[in-house]
């Protein structure tokens, strides 16, 4: 009985590393939705606004935005390094595109 003396500390010593880990990850995971939830909001205000030929507000810090059209759709892409645990400086980013009617534009004669 003496032999096992300890070892119930050992096995936690050797998965409390995996349990921080996963849990970094799980942090990480829902730091990411969250970020790119409020680009994916800011994309299609954009959009939106950009549709109707308002000025759009500025993206959020740190991120970039891309316009573009097509179809008559304008497209918002607003891209910004990952704010979760610090994955940006690694080069991850996240990402987040939406489209509106573009209103602005000109109307273009349906042939019949």
């Amino acid at each position: 009985m003496h032999g096992e003396r300890g070892s119930v500390t050992a096995e936690f010593a050797a998965v409390l590393p995996a349990v921080l880990l996963c849990l970094a990850l799980c942090v990480g995971a829902i730091q990411a939705a969250a970020q790119q939830a409020r680009l994916l909001d800011h994309a299609a205000a954009a959009a939106r606004l950009l549709g109707r030929g308002d000025a759009a507000p500025r993206p959020p810090e740190g991120a970039a935005r891309q316009v573009g059209s097509a179809g008559g759709l304008l497209c918002v892409t607003v891209t910004a390094p990952s704010a979760a645990g610090g994955l940006g400086a690694l080069g991850l980013t996240v990402s987040a595109r939406s489209c509106a009617l573009d209103d602005a534009a000109p109307d273009e004669e349906v042939e019949e």
